[in-house]
């Protein structure tokens, strides 16, 4: 009981404080002593520990649970080795089908909330916090008892002071699977010294420390978090689960049929038809034999997934092809590129507008939302994948390339802080400065295609045969002890 008062007293302080210097009157500023004692009539109210509660677990992100891979595989894990899994998050995006049709995976979709509407800033994005985490504690106290509180961050704020609270009042351990900062993504729109940042940053060290256990993405932040946060953690790399391999060329022909229905470059050329031949851009199925083979001087198929945000400069990718079409236009033996950018994120729309004013003659460009379904069918269709993420703290890496690299995809991408943890230059792809060493590259890895001898070929044939671990090992040697420990 003693955590949970202390709970309480620092939450309160903490969101007085917060109403305090959004420009609050100190009786406006009271209103979360009001809420936080309501949380605790609630709690207090509360059944004793179902004995059974050692098999639930709740996985938590204050997110998108669709566009949260990493999340929905943690849960497919425990349901694996049979817990029953809480997933709580946003409904925006469908999450995979395994999800979906698990029975022992029960989905508890919650809302965004809004904050006021009228007021400073500083004061609509309070009642907004304000606002998210009553309605969080809530789902989290009515839920059937659980063992464990599993959380992503970020998002952290108000996540983890919340989850953490809750789990003390009802005596669950709690876990904060770390992915990278909060406050340095933050910083990348308002700046590193600005206010907001700065409280970020405090709320995020301290409501950290609070954690049972924690997880991370990287023996950097594991480092980082160690030294300068005093948070001990357990690495995690992300792996790609079994969906994630080479396509079958029937599949590849079917996805590209499916995509040519809305997307014009995986359509064949109109002045290219054959009799009783079924095209695409890049294969040719017979309808008498069913056989399917590669269409000669298909182009090669380049892609690159995003959440369209400020860690990732499509720019550099765009001023890259650019120089690649000077290149084909100077005579150079290169493919025409089929470069394809799938995701949703805010800079969606700024970048297609970009990408519409581009005038290329042997480069096209779509930019699809593809199925969860469909998205591993694409990577492990595709020639080359070209990675733009850059941390905003330097310290995670970029899952898009872990899900590349389980295709058997060979990457170009751009250099951070930790990307040698993952990327292996001239071993299973380049990593790259900016846009005119991209390009050079790209002109490097094409000039045989699409031979299997040249460069491209090498590293995906390491790839092959460097034998990756999958998700599934990985989590049951890292995580599931972690469980276990108090479960059981």
């Amino acid at each position: 009981m003693a955590d949970a008062n202390a709970a309480v007293a620092v939450v309160t302080v903490s969101l007085v404080l917060l109403g305090l210097v959004s420009g609050l009157s100190l009786s406006w500023a009271l209103l979360p002593v009001a809420v936080v004692v309501l949380i605790f009539v609630l709690a207090s109210g509360l059944k004793g520990r179902d004995e059974l509660a050692h098999l639930n677990v709740c996985v938590l992100v204050l997110g998108d649970i669709g566009r949260s891979p990493r999340m929905q595989y943690h849960a497919l894990s425990l349901s694996r080795h049979g817990y029953n899994v809480t997933l709580i998050g946003f409904l925006g995006t469908k999450p995979h089908q395994d999800i979906i049709e698990d029975d022992r995976i029960d989905i508890l979709p919650i809302s965004e909330l809004k904050g006021l509407t009228v007021g400073p800033r500083i004061f609509r994005y309070a009642s907004k916090v304000m606002f998210q985490s009553f309605h969080l504690f809530y789902v989290l106290i009515k839920i059937e008892d659980q063992s464990y509180i599993l959380m992503q961050n970020p998002p952290g704020l108000p996540a983890i002071a919340v989850a953490w609270a809750a789990s003390r009042f009802r005596g669950n351990q709690f876990i904060i699977d770390w992915h990278n900062y909060g406050y340095t993504i933050m910083a990348l729109t308002h700046g590193e010294n600005h206010f907001i940042v700065t409280l970020a940053k405090w709320y995020e060290k301290l409501f950290g420390r609070f954690s049972d256990n924690n997880l991370c993405v990287t023996k950097a932040m594991r480092e980082d978090l160690r030294k300068n946060w005093n948070i001990e953690a357990t690495t995690l790399y992300d792996k790609p689960p079994p969906i994630f391999r080479e396509t079958p060329l029937k599949l590849q022909h079917e996805l590209f049929i499916r995509m040519g229905s809305t997307y014009l470059p995986f359509r064949p050329s109109p002045d290219v038809t054959k009799e009783y031949m079924e095209l695409t851009a890049f294969t040719e199925h017979s309808t008498q034999t069913g056989a399917v083979t590669r269409s000669a001087g298909r182009p090669a198929l380049l892609i690159s997934s995003t959440s369209w945000t400020e860690d990732e400069d499509f720019s550099v990718l765009l001023q890259a092809l650019e120089e690649y079409e000077k290149f084909v236009e100077a005579g150079h033996k290169l493919p025409s590129l089929v470069c394809v950018i799938t995701g949703k994120g805010p800079q969606k729309e700024y970048y297609k507008k970009l990408i519409d004013s581009k005038e290329f003659h042997h480069i096209k460009i779509c930019t699809p939302w593809l199925e969860a379904e469909d998205y591993p069918v694409l990577l492990g269709s595709a020639d080359l994948g070209v990675c733009l993420h850059k941390s905003s703290s330097g310290l995670d890496l970029p899952m898009k390339v872990v899900d590349m690299f389980g295709c058997c995809l060979p990457v170009c991408a751009i250099h951070f802080q930790c990307l040698h943890e993952l990327v292996k230059h001239e071993e299973n792809g380049l990593i790259f400065k900016d846009s005119k060493e991209l390009s050079e590259q790209l002109k490097l890895l094409l000039s045989d295609f699409p031979s299997d001898q040249g460069k491209l070929g090498i590293f995906r044939k390491n790839l092959r045969e460097s034998g990756q671990q999958r998700w599934d090992k990985n989590w049951d040697h890292n995580v599931l002890p972690l469980i276990k420990e108090h479960c059981d």
